[in-house]
């Protein structure tokens, strides 16, 4: 599948000088449409999760052009997030949340091409993440 990086880009340049307050309305999004999630969550310092998302986001952003580098780094998230207790039937939620976000961030111009980009970019992610948890699960399995 190839994305749409320009626009992938250049949105996400809009959203990043509040990335801070992006992130805080994402994590309140997700854990008040999602509560059953909050778990998850228990012994994490929200601030340093939003820290985290909004590194991992820049990560993202600022490889798109380096699939090789950012699929290796993306398939070792995967794994990580198996470690958290991060399911397979969570990663659509975090999507839809994600998305939610980016609508609200950007406005006016979360328009049908930028949600059609961030909608494949995330589904892009999502799926290379899947395959770093598969190959936990299959070793613990294993």
């Amino acid at each position: 599948m190839s994305l749409n990086v320009e626009i992938l880009e250049q949105s996400f340049e809009r959203v990043k000088p509040n990335a801070t307050q992006f992130a805080s309305s994402f994590y309140q999004n997700l854990l008040t449409d999602y509560p059953q999630i909050r778990p998850l969550f228990a012994n994490t310092s929200m601030e340093e999760q939003e820290e985290k998302l909004i590194m991992s986001l820049v990560l993202v952003v600022e490889n798109l052009r380096n699939p090789d580098y950012l699929t290796t780094v993306l398939q070792q998230l995967g794994e990580r997030h198996v470690r958290y207790g991060t399911m397979r039937q969570h990663y659509p939620i975090v999507g839809a949340e994600l998305l939610k976000t980016f609508e609200a961030y950007l406005g006016e111009e979360w328009t049908p091409e930028v949600k059609q980009a961030w909608t494949d970019a995330y589904g892009a992610i999502a799926n290379i993440m899947l395959d770093g948890a598969n190959h936990v699960e299959e070793i613990v399995e294993g």
